[in-house]
């Protein structure tokens, strides 16, 4: 799965912490997504898409190489 959340994250001006206390996880967890190496729980990317005020899809993409 790709996803917007550094793109996103730039754009607004927040820093990897804020978003991650905003969510509530470690800022490791940003760190991991934006490098691509972790798939979010549901949850946690409903949480990210509000942060921005997007939809999920709107924010994670599914890859067809994911299959």
């Amino acid at each position: 799965m790709k996803n917007r959340v550094k793109e996103l994250r730039v754009e607004h001006g927040i820093t990897q912490q804020e978003l991650a206390d905003k969510v509530s996880v470690s800022s490791r967890t940003i760190i991991s997504l934006e490098k691509q190496k972790y798939n979010p729980s549901v949850l946690l990317a409903y949480k990210i898409a509000s942060v921005f005020n997007l939809s999920i899809e709107e924010t994670f993409m599914f890859d067809e190489d994911d299959k």
